[in-house]
């Protein structure tokens, strides 16, 4: 049996105005992008603005450094062994609340696309079911969403419930070693749905799974960000280079909008690990994350950025409540202001059929 979700897709490419080499630009500025991940949709828009000359044009050379289980891209940013990361608000904040300078320059995602899964008959239907059950999550700051919601609901997760590593598989979840697991929309939860049943020979569909949803729990926070440091950032050049960066990178998410297709081929070519169904659906759910952006794609929202910063803060994520000092829109929005004829916004977002192959195929 296939499942299918349903995403959007219509637009155009864009190209920026320098190229490496032309009297505008003897020299590319080098920069290092530490992603939060493995090479995956995820990132998408990084990477077509790498292949499709989006940083070229902007008198860049990018480095996207992939992440993994123990890469924390707040650490490798705060050692400036990359200029900028991809990171998520909690773990940014948790840094900042030990000392790390970092400040957020941009936000993609507009919602959380994490979510606690488990099967059906497992009666697990609320986070008060999670009492004396064993839950998969990823660590290295990828908790602290989980932490939140556990601590709203009264659970300690030294004596509740029983935290385990989760690997960069579902397989523990499939084979029933744990009662619930961390998955992302666009990445684990696919990886369940596209492993056959063998109760039926056919694929899990969503009936079997019973989710767990932090942005109806309330403790939703802030994805998918990029960083730098405050030190890094008060430079009036790399200043300069911020804005370039973040316009290239907003064409390129612009472009995983507009060319979901195209954009999935590009993804391939830089992540041939993960099937093509598996890649299309992912890009399709971070499209969901992201667009619509009322504000302008990688604007921050004051509001949410407080939610995230006042939920981190009560649940015992952070010590103190974070400042708004520990955020910037002037760089995106220089960037967007650049960008004033194309639709940086997505409010005609519209979707399509994505169908998930055996194994992500």
């Amino acid at each position: 049996m296939k499942w299918t979700n349903q995403l959007l897709g219509a637009g155009f490419a864009l190209v920026g105005p320098l190229f490496a080499g032309s009297p505008d630009c003897p020299t590319p500025d080098k920069v290092t992008l530490q992603l939060k991940w493995v090479p995956q949709a995820q990132f998408a828009g990084y990477y077509v603005a790498k292949d499709l000359g989006y940083y070229k044009a902007e008198c860049l050379e990018v480095t996207i450094r992939p992440g993994g289980l123990h890469i924390e891209p707040e650490e490798v940013v705060g050692k400036g062994e990359a200029q900028f990361g991809i990171a998520w608000q909690p773990g940014m904040l948790a840094a900042r609340d030990r000392g790390e300078p970092l400040k957020a320059i941009a936000q993609v995602f507009q919602y959380s696309g994490m979510r606690l899964v488990s099967w059906k008959e497992s009666g697990i239907r609320s986070v008060s079911d999670l009492k004396g059950k064993k839950v998969a999550v990823w660590f290295a700051g990828n908790e602290l969403e989980l932490l939140a919601t556990l601590a709203r609901h009264g659970l300690d997760p030294q004596r509740d419930v029983s935290l385990v590593p989760e690997s960069m598989d579902m397989d523990m979840f499939l084979q029933r070693k744990v009662d619930a697991a961390a998955a992302m929309t666009y990445n684990e939860l696919a990886q369940v749905l596209e492993t056959i049943n063998p109760a039926t020979g056919k694929l899990y569909e969503p009936v079997a799974l019973n989710l767990i949803d932090f942005n109806k729990e309330g403790t939703a926070m802030l994805e998918d960000r990029v960083i730098v440091t405050e030190d890094w950032i008060k430079n009036t050049r790399n200043q300069d280079i911020a804005v370039r960066f973040l316009r290239a990178a907003i064409k390129g998410w612009i472009y995983c909008r507009d060319h979901p297709d195209e954009a999935v081929q590009i993804v391939l070519r830089n992540a041939p690990t993960l099937g093509k169904s598996h890649q299309d659906w992912q890009l399709n759910e971070v499209n969901r994350l992201t667009w619509p952006s009322p504000q302008g794609i990688g604007m921050m929202n004051a509001q949410r950025w407080m939610e995230t910063a006042k939920i981190s803060h009560r649940y015992g994520v952070t010590k103190k409540l974070a400042d708004r000092t520990a955020y910037t829109n002037e760089f995106v929005k220089k960037a967007l202001e650049s960008l004033k004829d194309i639709d940086t916004k997505g409010m005609g977002w519209k979707s399509k059929l994505v169908t998930l192959r055996e194994g992500g195929q």
